[in-house]
């Protein structure tokens, strides 16, 4: 098919990288401008630009397209059977949504009309949902409303993380993508009951309030994995929390929340306790407790804020 793709982060990269591998022809590749990126705010090309050059793609990187006619033209000008968008961060306007002959396809990363929004990923792990996956939407104005074409499920498991589960997904979405390709599925439209929203996450959601219980506090680290990192303080310096063990029954007595139980940084919560695992201080690596614990002092007794 005649195609354009829509993606900015790693996670549409599979997806690109299958559609061109499958022998279908990338007329152009959309993604957000250069930004700047990393500890020298160097600016980058976005994941998605990156590959689509290194592919030897056409690249477009308009700044805007709502009230760009400019680029509403030369997307109907490409004369496409389909675009294919994947977390590209700009929201179409209706004349670029009507433009291919089969619209436009979106892969987005839940089972909707569950978690529709900027950070399913996340949201699906900190609710504690049993399943998540990829749903093959036909685009319309509203966000993420439009009608279902092809979906499929992972399991989320006592021990899934935001990373791990993002790159399954990105790698379910490139298949699925594919064969929604293949076949003309009949639209379904989403479900009316069920319907939640995964607003943008910003670094305070990793911020750790120690008087939750110890269940939930467990899927903030692993949701927030790797960005933007739960973290907790000790005398003002920020501890990033990188893996934890929840242990719901674990007696604390009259300790208050955020309190370390024992050598192996234990930490009393509101309800139940949490064992850190591995955690970073600023500028330096990630460390197992352990070894942690060998650089900087952390006895029964101490508080985290």
């Amino acid at each position: 098919m005649r195609l354009a793709f829509m993606g900015t982060p790693d996670f549409a990269v599979p997806a690109l990288r299958a559609l061109h591998e499958a022998g279908h022809e990338i007329v152009a590749v959309y993604s957000q401008q250069p930004r700047p990126a990393g500890r020298g705010q160097a600016v980058r090309a976005s994941p998605v630009q990156r590959e689509a050059e290194r592919l030897g793609l056409m690249v477009r990187t308009p700044a805007r397209l709502k009230r760009n006619e400019t680029a509403h033209a030369e997307f109907a000008a490409l004369s496409l059977d389909a675009a294919v968008v994947a977390a590209y961060g700009l929201i179409l306007p209706a004349t670029m949504l009507t433009a291919p002959v089969r619209g436009c396809l979106n892969i987005h990363a839940s089972l909707l009309p569950r978690w529709r929004g900027a950070a399913p990923i996340q949201a699906s792990i900190l609710a504690g949902d049993g399943e998540t996956g990829i749903t093959i939407m036909q685009m319309d104005e509203g966000l993420d409303t439009g009608p279902m074409l092809r979906r499929d499920v992972v399991p989320i498991d006592a021990g899934t993380t935001a990373s791990g589960l993002h790159d399954a997904l990105a790698t379910m979405g490139a298949r699925l993508i594919l064969e929604t390709l293949e076949h003309d599925d009949t639209p379904v439209s989403q479900p009316a009951e069920g319907t939640s929203y995964a607003p943008r996450l910003t670094r305070t959601d990793g911020r750790i309030d120690w008087r939750r219980d110890a269940a939930s506090i467990d899927r903030q680290v692993r949701a927030m994995t790797p960005w933007p990192g739960a973290f907790t303080a000790l005398d003002g310096v920020v501890l990033k929390i990188e893996a934890a063990t929840p242990m719901a029954a674990h007696p604390h007595g009259d300790k208050i929340p955020g309190t370390v139980l024992d050598d192996h940084l234990t930490i009393a919560c509101g309800s139940g306790a949490l064992r850190i695992d591995r955690l970073q201080a600023p500028g330096r690596s990630v460390l197992d407790t352990a070894a942690f614990l060998r650089g900087r002092r952390m006895p029964p007794g101490t508080v985290l804020q």
